[in-house]
């Protein structure tokens, strides 16, 4: 007798779930992130300020991502790719997350790569530190 086992389906992760009701300008977003997230985004080589993107808790999230809608996406965003893989530490997951939107900074269309390491607990995301490793103008979009 031939017997097959079905692929068991990994569920999907807090921060993709997050990612991607962040893509859809979901407020639902914050269920998946922790009372106490402890939340930072870095760039590499970019010209923006980003010390405001820098928060402990809930009330620190709702004032960051506000900005982020009203200066960086205000057009919101498309993501390109989504990539998370479980790390060897319990709970600890590393996501590429590649995007495409209208970069208030510059008034224009651009692409860039992230590098997101985070951590959740009972499906919530308690810490997320995201790297943006490029922030690339797309070609033949006017500054608007």
């Amino acid at each position: 007798m031939n017997t097959t086992t079905a692929p068991t389906k990994t569920p999907v992760s807090a921060i993709e779930t997050l990612l991607r009701k962040f893509v859809a300008g979901d407020p639902a977003l914050v269920t998946y992130m922790a009372d106490d997230i402890d939340f930072r985004i870095d760039h590499f080589h970019d010209e923006a300020d980003v010390s405001w993107q820098v928060g402990k808790g809930l009330a620190d999230i709702a004032t960051i991502l506000t900005r982020l809608g009203t200066e960086v996406f205000p057009k919101g965003t498309e993501a390109l790719s989504i990539a998370t893989q479980p790390l060897p530490q319990e709970g600890w997951m590393l996501t590429t997350f590649e995007q495409k939107f209208f970069y208030g900074v510059r008034g224009r269309m651009c692409t860039s790569a992230t590098l997101i390491l985070s951590h959740e607990t009972d499906g919530k995301v308690d810490f997320f530190r995201e790297t943006v490793t490029n922030v690339i103008d797309c070609p033949d979009t006017a500054a608007i």
